[in-house]
């Protein structure tokens, strides 16, 4: 089984988006650079900058499956059945959705019984291949459950004040993460990732 690891472009205070669900400019960098990088789906290709290129395309290379939470589903329709970074997606969700418009994809799995079926319906997906655990509500529910193994950070050079924070609904003390194996400076972001101490 591959690793499950957690990732987001936050603010320097926490946050991964506004209270109204808007980013802001966490994803300016997205647009900080020359290299273009197509994204699956109907958003347009990112332009970033050659490191943050070369970071980008190795993590997205490594990823099976992601798990994301109802409320990113709905604001987003599920991506129109096809998330950007091409890779299938379960649905934490308390019910699933019966007339979604895009259900024939078939790259959106809905899970109604906790984080830890979830995540393993994402390792049965993935295989070998790492699964991506979006921030929020679900990325703290699969850190207290101990099913992360690397927390992964796209920082933003600002600050929100207020929001959605990167691990929502957590006990503070839950969070032990170790020194970074990954600090990457880059116009506009630093990418990092943590491992997660147990």
């Amino acid at each position: 089984m591959g690793k499950v690891v957690t990732s987001a472009s936050t603010s320097l205070d926490g946050f991964v988006a506004f209270p109204n669900d808007d980013p802001g400019p966490l994803f300016d960098w997205y647009g900080a650079g020359d290299v273009e990088v197509v994204n699956a789906g109907d958003l347009p290709p990112f332009h970033l900058t050659q490191t943050s290129a070369d970071y980008w395309r190795e993590w997205t290379s490594r990823l099976g499956c992601l798990v994301v939470g109802r409320h990113l589903f709905d604001i987003t329709d599920g991506w129109k059945g096809q998330h950007p970074l091409g890779v299938p997606f379960v649905v934490l969700t308390h019910e699933a959705p019966t007339d979604w418009a895009h259900a024939h994809t078939g790259n959106a799995h809905f899970v109604t019984d906790g984080i830890e079926a979830a995540v393993a319906k994402a390792q049965q997906i993935a295989g070998d291949k790492t699964i991506g655990v979006a921030a929020g509500t679900v990325a703290g529910q699969a850190l207290a459950a101990g099913l992360v193994d690397e927390v992964a950070i796209d920082l933003v050079p600002v600050v929100l004040g207020d929001g959605h924070a990167y691990f929502a609904g957590i006990d503070p003390s839950e969070v032990r993460l170790g020194d970074p194996t990954v600090v990457i400076p880059s116009a506009r972001v630093t990418h990092m990732v943590f491992p997660v101490q147990r």
